[in-house]
């Protein structure tokens, strides 16, 4: 991609993580991943679409990498498990759901890229399980911003970001045409 081809943001948008520190919490979450599971033989890596597919992928990468192994990789769509679905008039666009591999017995590290209150989570475990019982879940996400409505905690965090209710957090990435970086956005009033 040259960078003609890069897409840019709003001016108005803060940029509060920036693509070398991306990068650095890729590497900090998959070395956090395998210290935790020695045992990589039943560990999947599963993103949600869409910004947690691309940082998955990054992660089951970055394992191949050190390791020299490959781990399964799949990406969930939560849009039917969403719990505001018959809040919304428009019809919910469908990406599908890929798991290619057993999800029974499996230690599966959830991958997405902001943790908010905790219900794209919650719709992605329900997702999962739709597929098998897996072993154990554990949650990776880049930015962690607070504000839970659920009794979700993750496991690896790249970010902890403190904001406030009236604010946005948005990731841009590469796979998206855009720079990386995180992004903090004012809510207009």
């Amino acid at each position: 991609m040259t960078t003609a081809e890069t897409k840019k943001v709003p001016a108005d948008w803060k940029c509060v993580v920036d693509s070398d520190t991306i990068s650095r919490c890729i590497s900090r979450i998959t070395y956090e991943i395998l210290e935790k599971n020695r045992d990589i033989q039943n560990l999947a890596i599963v993103g949600i679409r869409t910004g947690g597919e691309f940082l998955g992928r990054r992660i089951k990468n970055r394992i191949k990498e050190i390791e020299g192994l490959e781990v399964p990789f799949g990406v969930v769509d939560i849009t039917l498990y969403r719990d505001d679905l018959s809040h919304s008039s428009s019809q919910p666009e469908l990406k599908g759901t890929d798991l290619r591999f057993s999800v029974s017995g499996s230690r599966i590290v959830l991958v997405d890229d902001v943790l908010y209150t905790g219900r794209t989570v919650r719709a992605a475990l329900d997702a999962i399980t739709d597929f098998g019982r897996p072993s154990c879940v554990e949650l990776a996400v880049l930015c962690d911003r607070g504000h839970r409505e659920l009794p979700i905690r993750p496991d690896y965090v790249g970010k902890n970001l403190p904001t406030e209710r009236n604010e946005f957090v948005r990731v841009r990435l590469r796979e998206m045409n855009y720079q990386d970086g995180v992004y903090l956005i004012r809510k207009k009033k």
